[in-house]
């Protein structure tokens, strides 16, 4: 078994591939897609998200809390190498997201225009 000069097993270490990368990537598109409906007053359609908005004194707080929560999830996923789950969740965030943009030009084509 080699070492590197930490002292850390070569064969142990999971190299970040990309489907972490994704994911996390995916996490703040989604992040920044939910605090663009705060801003627009879209309401938030996951009943734990729009928990974590309510809970702290900042609704930022909550959501990037709840990020937080789903980037230690996905990193489990992958370390323990369930990567075709963690490639499913990524296709449902990217549509997720697509949905979020959607609902996001709706929202502005029926506010009037001042």
């Amino acid at each position: 078994m080699t070492e590197s000069p930490t002292g850390i097993s070569l064969l142990r270490r999971k190299p970040i591939n990309q489907l972490i990368l994704q994911y996390s990537y995916l996490q703040i598109l989604d992040f920044l897609t939910t605090v663009a409906f705060l801003v627009n007053g879209v309401k938030e359609g996951n009943p734990l998200v729009r928990f974590a908005l309510t809970v702290g004194a900042n609704p930022i707080a909550g959501l990037i809390f709840i990020k937080l929560l789903a980037v230690i999830l996905g990193i489990y996923c992958w370390r323990m190498g369930r990567r075709q789950l963690l490639a499913r969740i990524n296709i449902l965030f990217a549509v997720l997201i697509a949905w979020n943009l959607v609902a996001l030009i709706i929202r502005t084509l029926d506010v009037p225009a001042i």
